[in-house]
């Protein structure tokens, strides 16, 4: 349809794309070819170089280090997934191992002793005392935090190990010449707990003899010790929360003074409970962790302070503590609880430790608790007592050595000091180990035998030369310490002036088995001498025994056993399981002759050897003793209230100078019993003054005296002596033998 009528050509669309035939296309004129277009220029890569062509060399050397990265690639990935699992399967192992916390706290495979005193105040300890479990949410924040910021700061991060911890070690080992795994470990705080738990191993008697050696197998490196101890401490990472953990930590590190963990170490050196610990405190029981035995305050309490002022600082750097708290702790350091700072009656509690069981002493496997006789504040005095005679009246330097005892009339000891604290003086205890000459701290004994016999004190003695025809051993001859002879003296002088021969009268008069007896039920155990000088003190005794053999004949002659235990019982328990292990015995002599002994001993220091020890208006009686050679000086005495012995001498028996029991001696007695006497109201002795008698005929003396078994002919006169007269009989044929015998007059009863 168009207007014009007139039919025109087709409306066709053009062709997008050429005909395959190349024609023209239908319904028009073929098309005019557009003309070329210019081919863009190709674009070069803006990084990308052209590649380079290697050499022949050089690309087999490239392929091969490709072949080897391949390889190790390969079995490297495969190693690690390999080694990976193993370490798992390792942690696995450990974990199921492990049993729960409350089993780790205390394995001790012993128990320990604590010793309380008189009062029941805590003195001493023995063995490695546990205070109980705590918790790690119980105890001080300033502790845990003191702990932390010492032994590893990133204990609340870490997974049990830390490598940034154990690079930094090897680094530190390296530059001070020592090798990688030794000295410092880079240990987590977690490793040190299995190093406590010796990775699992339980202790084994048969195969460590102490626990200590097991300990230090335990802490003992090397390279494989290392490598198990990683896998242990993330099984416990795994098994245990962080403040399970250090709770572990807690109770069980050792902490120096036999403390194992915080709690016993709190006690041990504060008196208080780790809960209760000060920012000072804190920091010192942290820093014994590095070294025990060096940083106890016990042992240098300038040295552990100085170690908490490290300490502080760390927690302040760390930011557990404020400046102002760092600097009021660094000026107000730790100090140690008055039981501590004592660290009184070690002898003594040695002493108890071996006088009792020891299942359940020094072999215990339970906690004991031991009730004793210590009084401390005796105990004090009798040591500053002798430091102070040491320091003025003894030279510089001096080397010997001296040990007392001092107890109640029924044995109790109150006070014992073992010896001198000098250079390698030991823990050797002169009072009760040291078995030493007594000389005439004997006498007392022979003369006891003859007032138990019904002597007097103010029956006559000859003191003249004497010489005793030994069977086997021919003439003895005892003599005085001053070289002379006074002639008839009554006992109560030859005691007070300590006269040998006089005594050796007295002693073969009544029998040397008599005197032996004596001797042994007041509690001389040690083997006494056969012979005459029986009465001069030839044989060993220790201090205790012969201060406990006093204490009889101030109880009025009955013989005493001398005891430091009270009271033994498990901790916890109310029932004990031992009770007191001495006291008064059975009667050794009678009554009447223990005071009237005593008498003869208070003339000793009013008028005789041992003046040095007077004291004062408290009355006391004593005697004094001097060995051969002078290598023992003794002085034993006691007031009503006390009995105190003291013995001095050297180690190694060498003689002392100028220096006899009614000196040194003498002296350090009066300075311990005045300081112990102080405030104690003036109390009489329990003795008896005897009626004097007349002294005997002048120009009666006897010659010798015979020995039984030994002919009358073999028997020598002394040299000087006048020949014995005949005297008249007393009607009782045993007081003339006995008179006889002592070379006496008529006059003795």
């Amino acid at each position: 349809m168009s207007g014009s009528g007139k039919r025109g050509a087709p409306l066709v669309a053009d062709r997008r794309y050429p005909s395959s035939g190349g024609g023209s296309g239908r319904g028009g004129p073929p098309k005019k070819p557009e003309p070329p277009k210019k081919p863009a220029s190709p674009r070069k890569p803006a990084s990308r170089k052209p590649a380079r062509k290697h050499g022949l060399i050089v690309g087999l050397i490239l392929g091969l280090l490709g072949l080897i990265w391949r390889v190790i690639w390969g079995v490297g990935w495969r190693l690690g997934v390999v080694s990976a699992l193993v370490l798992f399967g390792v942690v696995f192992y450990f974990h199921q191992q492990l049993p729960s916390v409350t089993d780790l706290v205390d394995a001790r495979a012993r128990g320990s002793v604590t010793m309380l005193d008189r009062d029941g105040q805590v003195f001493a300890w023995r063995g490695e005392t546990f205070g109980g479990m705590i918790t790690s949410d119980h105890v001080s924040d300033h502790l845990r935090n003191a702990v932390v910021a010492t032994e590893d700061k990133r204990f609340y991060g870490h997974f049990g190990v830390s490598p940034r911890g154990i690079a930094s070690a090897i680094r530190i080992n390296l530059s001070e010449g020592r090798g990688p795994l030794e000295g410092n470990g880079g240990s987590t705080i977690t490793q040190q707990v299995a190093k406590l738990l010796c990775l699992g191993v339980q202790y084994d008697a048969t195969k460590w003899k102490t626990e200590a050696e097991y300990e230090e197998d335990c802490r003992s490196g090397g390279i494989w010790r290392k490598v198990k101890e990683i896998p242990f401490a993330m099984a416990m990472e795994w098994k245990y929360s962080k403040a399970d953990i250090l709770t572990i930590y807690f109770n069980r590190a050792y902490l120096g003074a036999g403390a194992r963990g915080f709690e016993a170490a709190a006690q041990r050196y504060f008196g208080k409970s780790a809960a209760n610990v000060t920012a000072a405190e804190a920091a010192m029981l942290a820093g014994l962790l590095k070294a025990p035995s060096r940083y106890a305050p016990t042992a240098n309490l300038k040295r552990a302070q100085d170690r908490a002022n490290v300490i502080i600082g760390l927690m302040e750097e760390q930011g557990y503590l404020d400046k102002a708290t760092a600097d009021e702790a660094r000026a107000n350091p730790a100090q140690l609880s008055e039981a501590a700072a004592r660290n009184a009656g070690g002898f003594f509690a040695d002493w108890v430790m071996e006088s009792g069981p020891a299942f359940l002493t020094k072999d215990t496997t339970e906690d004991v608790i031991i009730r004793t006789t210590l009084d401390q504040t005796i105990q004090r005095q009798a040591e500053a007592a002798l430091e102070d005679v040491f320091a003025t009246k003894v030279s510089k330097g001096s080397k010997a050595q001296a040990a007392i005892v001092v107890m109640s009339a029924d044995g109790a000891v109150r006070a014992m000091v073992g010896g001198r604290k000098i250079e390698a003086a030991g823990s050797f205890n002169r009072a009760t180990q040291a078995l030493r000459q007594t000389g005439s701290v004997f006498k007392p004994f022979v003369y006891a035998a003859a007032l138990d016999l019904g002597y007097s004190p103010s029956d006559y003695v000859e003191d003249t030369p004497l010489t005793i025809n030994i069977k086997g051993s021919g003439p003895w001859t005892p003599a005085n310490y001053d070289k002379e002879f006074k002639g008839m003296i009554t006992l109560t002088q030859a005691l007070a002036e300590s006269r040998n021969i006089p005594a050796v009268r007295v002693s073969e008069a009544v029998g040397r088995d008599a005197v032996r007896q004596v001797a042994e039920q007041f509690g001389v155990k040690s083997d006494l001498a056969a012979g005459p000088a029986l009465a001069l003190g030839a044989s060993e005794s220790t201090l205790l025994e012969m201060t406990g053999a006093y204490a009889g004949i101030l109880n009025g002659g009955s013989s005493v056993q001398p005891y430091g235990l009270i009271e033994l019982k498990l901790q916890g328990e109310e029932g004990e399981l031992i009770g007191q292990t001495g006291g008064i015995g059975e009667r050794v002599i009678r009554q009447e002759a223990a005071q009237e002994l005593i008498y003869m001993m208070s003339q000793v220091i009013e008028r005789g050897t041992g003046k040095r020890a007077r004291l004062g208006d408290h009355p006391v009686a004593g005697k004094t003793g001097t060995t051969s050679a002078a290598r023992d000086a003794w002085f034993i005495g006691f007031s009503a209230h006390y009995v105190s012995g003291v013995w001095m001498g050297y180690d190694d028996n060498t003689p002392l100078k100028e220096v006899t029991g009614g000196g040194l001696p003498a002296q350090i007695w009066q300075e311990v019993m005045a300081r112990v006497h102080k405030g104690i109201p003036v109390t009489p002795l329990p003795m008896v003054v005897p009626a004097p008698r007349q002294p005997p005929a002048s120009g009666v003396s006897a010659s010798s005296l015979e020995v039984p078994g030994v002919p009358a002919a073999e028997q020598p006169a002394s040299p000087g002596a006048t020949p014995a007269q005949p005297q008249p009989s007393t009607g009782d044929p045993i007081q003339d033998a006995l008179r006889d015998a002592l070379g006496v007059s008529s006059g003795l009863y």
